[in-house]
């Protein structure tokens, strides 16, 4: 079984994080092996990024996306760049008020507010982990448990409640409108 998942946005908006703690979700927690490629401008913050991960039950041959099964696009340009490489069947994740979308019939559309989300839990910078609870919520590549523990592995301990509660707020958010995935 070979995943791919690919994270998109601008700098500052921990695109490149959440991909990380996906392939550390993956290797550390669930026992899979899983490759990590990330891409961004010379721009510190505001600039395009992207983060790849594949996961698999085997040892990744190819490290690189071909047809990515999932994609989390956090900036029009990224939705601009990526969303039509999602594989049909697969599932598309954008914040509908950073990126102005279309619906796709052949994919599973899921809008997930995160910026939003993350600016009621009084820091808009944990938007990527409301993200990443929305992941877990509608892909079952990587397990919720797993993607929780290596959020809460990464980041300062003073902010690992509010992390949580990002995380929990973007699954609780796909499993409340969307339904079961995960």
């Amino acid at each position: 079984m070979r995943q791919e998942l690919r994270i998109a946005g601008f700098g500052g908006q921990g695109v490149i994080s959440a991909g990380r703690i996906t392939g550390q979700a993956a290797v550390l927690y669930d026992g899979k092996q899983a490759a990590f490629t990330q891409s961004y401008g010379p721009e510190a913050r505001g600039g395009a990024c992207a983060a790849e991960v594949v996961i698999s039950d085997a040892p990744v041959a190819y490290p690189l996306l071909t047809t990515p099964d999932v994609a989390i696009l956090m900036s029009q340009e990224a939705y601009e760049k990526y969303a039509r490489e999602v594989k049909p069947g697969g599932i598309l994740i954008v914040d509908p008020d950073l990126v102005h979308y279309e619906d796709r019939a052949d994919v599973r559309l899921l809008l997930v507010p995160a910026t939003r989300i993350a600016e009621s839990l009084g820091r808009k910078i944990v938007a990527n982990v409301v993200m990443l609870g929305a992941l877990a919520a509608a892909w079952p590549a990587v397990s919720k448990d797993a993607l929780l523990k290596a959020v809460l592995a990464a980041v300062p301990p003073h902010t690992r409640e509010l992390n949580q509660r990002a995380f929990e707020a973007g699954y609780n958010y796909v499993k409340e409108r969307y339904g079961a995935g995960n």
